[in-house]
């Protein structure tokens, strides 16, 4: 395991596929996730030779968790304190929900060193619909209950035909997160209130000018394509992607096409 300390907190990271190759694709985590999240993902481009960064922010299950709340430009600032720390000075950039958040602050700040960005399922501001879901996903991580606190967030963030279709891995999933410990689920509290306080960011989006590919989920509850679709249109040049029968965690939900259309937008911005 590697952990990289920057102003006292320790970020874990993970370097996978060719640690020297020319081209690096970072992944940015969605808020309950971890680095292993992207395995799948991230697969085909170690295969091709591409060196891999996987880390968890602040507040997320392997990194530190001080107390909060944080700010999107502080995760900003920690990511590319780890990336000069690598001798990383440009990459491609992915990510989904709280990680295309994330990316997209890292583009108004450090733009220059991106060669393209992938944001998928992300919203550059609130409404009274985000606010109630985070809200009602609070109780339980107060509680402890992590088996409560995973029921309570599935409807909001899988689509109906994966419910239908994965009744058992989700039933599986509520009952390993069931001991997930308070660390975790306290850490989950700092980073929804980051969210609430400082997602909103459309005025800086016309400041992104990199090579730009917009992706959501059609039936995505908790960040609606029209927020996708306002992110495309506040950047310009970008291009936009809606997924059928999808909802918030496509990467979950869709891999098969998410891989498809992150090998061709990297592949033609190489």
């Amino acid at each position: 395991m590697s952990f990289f300390e920057v102003n006292g907190v320790r970020l874990f990271y993970e370097i996978r596929g060719n640690r020297d190759a020319e081209e690096t694709i970072v992944f940015l985590n969605g808020v309950m996730a971890s680095t292993n999240s992207w395995y799948v993902l991230s697969k085909p481009f170690e295969e091709m030779g591409y060196r891999v960064l996987l880390h968890d922010f602040k507040g997320q299950l392997k990194s530190d968790k001080p107390e909060g709340p944080y700010s999107f430009q502080e995760h900003a600032e920690e990511l590319n304190a780890l990336l000069r720390h690598l001798d990383i000075s440009s990459a491609h950039f992915v990510g989904t929900s709280y990680g295309g958040e994330v990316a997209m602050k890292y583009a108004t700040l450090y733009g220059e060193h991106m060669k393209s960005l992938v944001i998928i399922d992300s919203t550059s501001e609130l409404d009274p619909v985000m606010k109630s879901f985070i809200s009602s996903w609070k109780k339980p991580a107060r509680d402890g209950d992590g088996e409560a606190f995973f029921n309570t967030l599935a409807p909001s963030i899988y689509g109906t035909k994966f419910m239908k279709e994965n009744e058992a891995f989700l039933m599986a999933r509520a009952k390993a997160t069931k001991n997930i410990g308070e660390d975790y689920l306290r850490g989950q509290i700092i980073l929804y209130d980051t969210f609430l306080k400082d997602v909103t960011m459309v005025d800086i989006l016309k400041e992104i000018k990199v090579k730009t590919l917009v992706i959501c989920g059609e039936e995505d509850l908790l960040k609606k394509p029209h927020h996708s679709l306002r992110i495309h249109h506040e950047i310009r040049g970008s291009e936009y992607v809606l997924l059928p029968e999808c909802g918030h965690v496509a990467i979950f939900e869709k891999p098969n096409e998410i891989i498809t259309l992150l090998l061709g937008f990297i592949l033609k911005n190489r």
